[in-house]
């Protein structure tokens, strides 16, 4: 049980709840402890936090249109990172066609997020179809392939000597955001499997501690009949997802975490109905970043808090600083021109500094720091 300062006090013209009920004329801010989940204190400006006129130094946020990382591999250990630090790697896969070689990573679980595409996922625990919008989490030390039926594009999320688990649901219960049992994991199945029996010699790439090691068979070593236990390969789709909802309250980032890891967490949001209740947020707060970097991949659909922001680009914003809608959003602060949010992002929020790779500067868009600047 963590202790913190015993504080709970309101001062001055302010609310007395969270993202509703703001002063007339003011744009709130969130300070918090933990990325939500801790103590925390709400300020209301008469101007919105992220008016400024210059920003320099590193601390800027930054975009990446990975759309532009237009280079193939055929391995997973050849896509290019493009945010790395010591807990995790996030990388950008171009997979033009079948990957000849087996693949097994010695360093950590990976969670793959299939942007576009499809195939078959062909793995020790057995038979897989995968296909848009699809999160695959991969076991470390699973040995597997891909074959596809479309070139497949996806962010490869690497858990760094962590394990991937499922969030605590707490009191609405595990049956919430998805149920269990819309886990898929593969099967055993025979005419499929016996497919990947080519008489021909093996290669699997192995990767550990950033390295590459090849390792040859005269068979193909994915040859398991069976196998029992409680540790597996899943696949879940974003459109399983059923998010957390709250018609009078914005809610936090947090409630829609999907994975997390001791160092960081996943969330998903799909898309929702906006706020019925007129005093209520209908767009994110603005919040400082201090316990976490943020970082959002986005999949498809209409972003409503970011403008020129298109699928398949990818914002990060280092903790630090605060940040929040975009002016056009913030226009919409309380009503919305349509009943529901019509997006699909992936948000990795981590507990250590992420850097930007050479990869990931490659493909920047140097004005999103500057895309706050004009009046709401």
């Amino acid at each position: 049980m963590k202790s913190y300062f015993p504080v709970a006090r309101v001062e001055g013209n302010a609310s007395r709840q969270a993202h509703c009920d703001l002063p007339d004329g003011t744009y709130e801010r969130e300070m918090s402890k933990e990325g939500f989940f801790g103590p925390a204190a709400f300020f209301h400006h008469r101007r919105p936090p992220t008016g400024w006129s210059d920003f320099s130094g590193p601390l800027r946020p930054r975009a990446l249109d990975l759309n532009q990382l237009t280079a193939t591999a055929a391995s997973p250990w050849a896509a290019p990172a493009v945010l790395s630090n010591p807990h995790c790697a996030i990388r950008y896969w171009h997979l033009p066609g079948s990957m000849p070689c087996l693949a097994r990573n010695a360093d950590g679980d990976d969670l793959l997020f299939v942007h576009a595409g499809a195939g078959e996922l062909y793995c020790d625990f057995g038979h897989l179809r995968i296909g848009t919008g699809d999160y695959v989490m991969l076991p470390r030390g699973t040995m597997w392939r891909i074959e596809t039926s479309q070139p497949l594009d996806g962010l490869l999320i690497e858990a760094t000597n962590q394990s991937y688990r499922l969030p605590e649901k707490g009191l609405v219960g595990q049956h919430a955001i998805f149920d269990p049992a819309s886990l898929e994991a593969p099967h055993i199945d025979a005419e499929y499997l016996q497919q990947q029996h080519v008489a021909r010699g093996w290669q699997v790439e192995v990767k550990r501690r950033g390295e590459i090691s090849t390792i040859s068979y005269d068979y193909n070593p994915l040859d398991v009949v069976g196998w029992h236990g409680d540790l597996s390969v899943v696949r879940i789709n974003v459109r399983d997802i059923r998010p957390l909802m709250s018609h009078r309250y914005h809610l936090p980032p947090s409630a829609h975490t999907t994975f997390l890891t001791p160092r960081f967490v996943v969330c998903t949001f799909v898309p929702r109905p906006f706020e019925t209740d007129p005093a209520a947020l209908k767009v994110p707060f603005f919040h400082n970043n201090d316990d976490y970097e943020e970082v959002i991949f986005y999949h498809a659909g209409d972003f409503f808090s970011r403008d020129n922001i298109k699928p398949g680009m990818l914002t990060f914003h280092p903790s630090g600083f605060t940040h929040g809608p975009h002016p056009k959003a913030l226009s919409r602060m309380f009503v919305q021109p349509k009943p529901a949010t019509d997006e699909y992002a992936v948000m990795i929020d981590t507990r250590d500094a992420l850097d930007v790779t050479t990869a990931g500067q490659s493909v920047e868009w140097a004005g999103y720091v500057d895309s706050w600047k004009s009046k709401p």
